[in-house]
């Protein structure tokens, strides 16, 4: 398998996070060659990037307990990158292991939060011992892997609130001098606005130019897209979504109350391209893929497109 650096172009890449992201969330655990399967149907529609699965602890999120079997039955579309996240030092050497056994990850995430209570229901430590195991990862990993930080609550937290800009600017720039050359900015509980984005990124690009920011919005407010454009509107031309708009927190943690999913990928890609943003992505085959994923989880999920059609006149 190719590891190490890999090397995109500066076009729109859109991760598809269904498999991860998405399904931390569900009560009812799919299958692992159901897993496969989908992942399979993801990749074939074009996405350069697919976030596959967890290195979480199985008993903590058990959902992802078949992560190195998943890595090792998919099929992997040429030039496309697959990430498994790694909350701890333990999760980065399951990615060595598999990594080492052929059929590792191409990326992994490593994972802070931007508030204090977050990082201790979530990550059950501090920020400050995270942070000292995010630089012990980094050099475990060695790398192996491209490596993709992830500030989660980067936009607001249910447990404290409005989160200060600075902090999160301050939390890139951690990254930045840990060799991080890309950083999810989460919108975990979806409290982001377009100002608020457009402000956010604005600064990112401009005081942390060494890192590549990566827009991951939740639709909790019905905000997401919208986010999605005044990021793009501002230079950010990477993009977590989900297909049906699945996912949020962990089953087992509660984020405050309600839906907390990503933004639907199929909702995405429509708009860029009515817009005249190509995505690289084959509509007729995320269509196909939506209707798995739906058909996988036995129910009609968030994309509006998924409903409606996908619209094919461009700006």
């Amino acid at each position: 398998m190719k590891t190490g650096r890999i090397e995109m172009s500066g076009q729109l890449t859109i991760c598809e996070c269904f498999a991860r992201d998405g399904l931390q969330h569900e009560t009812t655990d799919l299958a692992t060659q159901t897993k496969i399967a989908l992942i399979d149907a993801i990749s074939e529609a074009g996405f350069a990037r697919v976030e596959a699965t967890s290195y979480s602890s199985p008993r903590h999120v058990p959902a992802f307990a078949d992560a190195s079997l998943v890595l090792s039955g998919i099929h992997r579309r040429p030039g496309a990158a697959y990430k498994a996240t790694c909350p701890n030092l333990h999760a980065v050497k399951r990615a060595l292991d598999d990594h080492a056994a052929g059929h590792g990850p191409e990326e992994i995430s490593l994972l802070v939060s931007a508030t204090q209570s977050h990082t201790e229901k979530n990550l059950r430590t501090t920020r400050e011992q995270q942070w000292r195991n995010v630089a012990e990862m980094v050099a475990l990993a060695d790398g192996r892997f491209r490596l993709i930080g992830v500030i989660s609550m980067a936009l607001g937290c249910p447990f404290e609130g409005k989160v200060d800009p600075a902090s999160v600017i301050d939390d890139l720039k951690v990254f930045a001098d840990l060799g991080v050359r890309h950083v999810s900015i989460c919108d975990t509980t979806g409290h982001g606005t377009p100002g608020s984005v457009r402000r956010l990124f604005t600064r990112a690009m401009a005081e942390v130019p060494d890192v590549t920011p990566v827009a991951h919005f939740h639709d909790t407010r019905g905000t997401g897209i919208a986010n999605c454009m005044a990021a793009y509107e501002v230079g950010c031309r990477w993009f977590d979504s989900a297909i049906g708009g699945v996912g949020g927190h962990p089953t087992q943690i509660r984020y405050g109350g309600g839906y907390t999913g990503n933004v639907a990928t199929e909702d995405l890609v429509n708009l860029f391209e009515a817009e005249g943003i190509a995505t690289g992505i084959d509509i007729d085959r995320l269509q196909a893929a939506s209707l798995q994923c739906e058909r996988a989880l036995g129910r009609e999920l968030q994309s509006k497109v998924a409903r409606t059609g996908f619209g094919h006149l461009a700006a």
